[in-house]
């Protein structure tokens, strides 16, 4: 049994509004599942695959409170490419971010509702991703985050140190799961102040979906509840507290 990332869920105050700017930042394709969640995806992708992480946006009135422990990375090309990004994404309701970054090649942003991102100076190693470059996320301890992803799910650990680790695809394509240390380290998992943005993973067709949410708490998730009630997903948190979901087999 496995699963595999397939896409991140944020949260929005409108869903349609955000849907839009994360299209037009990623040049992707909008879809409404239906009212209050609209779906994200690589126009002409195949649902799931391993060439993009896809994005739903789902409407929920509760405002932004926290730094978001998982944000998403942008590759550029080259510099002139970087600041050309840099510029139409403000053009688009990007506004600059300060997360204590410093003097850095890259540049912080935060969406119209927020939540924060980077535009990545050119790196080789992402030169094959995508608009989307990484997926990042936030935790005191990469080597025990990456024995536990490493394991939760079917992709490869590419790299890991105490300052980061880092994990792709088995096949190799799309964007990387990057996880990287910082100090403000989330211990508790705290139902007054839920993630705005978080990892939904999926298993594979002819796989049982509780059979691998028992693997996984083996593995060291455990079981929360986020008022999720009645849901065909299972709501996990990893072993650093951060929420994930473990939809249907497809």
């Amino acid at each position: 049994m496995a699963t595999r990332l397939v896409q991140i869920h944020m949260k929005a105050r409108d869903d349609s509004a955000l849907g839009r700017f994360w299209a037009e930042v990623l040049d992707w394709g909008v879809d409404s599942e239906e009212p209050g969640v609209t779906n994200l995806e690589p126009v002409g992708f195949v649902y799931p695959g391993a060439t993009a992480v896809c994005i739903d946006v789902v409407a929920d009135p509760q405002p932004k409170t926290v730094k978001n422990r998982v944000h998403i990375d942008l590759a550029t090309t080259s510099a002139a490419h970087q600041a050309d990004l840099v510029a139409r994404l403000r053009e688009l309701g990007a506004t600059p971010a300060d997360v204590g970054q410093g003097d850095v090649p890259w540049t912080v942003l935060a969406d119209p509702e927020g939540n924060e991102f980077c535009v990545l100076e050119p790196r080789p190693i992402y030169r094959d991703t995508g608009p989307m470059a990484a997926v990042v996320l936030d935790c005191a301890d990469p080597r025990a985050m990456a024995r536990f992803w490493d394991e939760a799910m079917d992709w490869t650990l590419h790299e890991v140190t105490d300052d980061h680790a880092v994990l792709r695809s088995a096949k190799d394509v799309g964007p990387y799961l990057v996880f990287h240390r910082t100090p403000d380290v989330k211990t508790v998992w705290n139902r007054a102040v839920r993630p705005r943005v978080h990892l939904d993973l999926r298993p594979y067709p002819g796989d049982d979906q509780e059979a691998e949410a028992a693997r996984l708490r083996a593995l060291g998730a455990t079981g929360i509840d986020v008022g999720q009630g009645d849901v065909p997903w299972t709501v996990l948190a990893d072993p650093e507290g951060n929420e994930f979901c473990v939809l249907t087999p497809a």
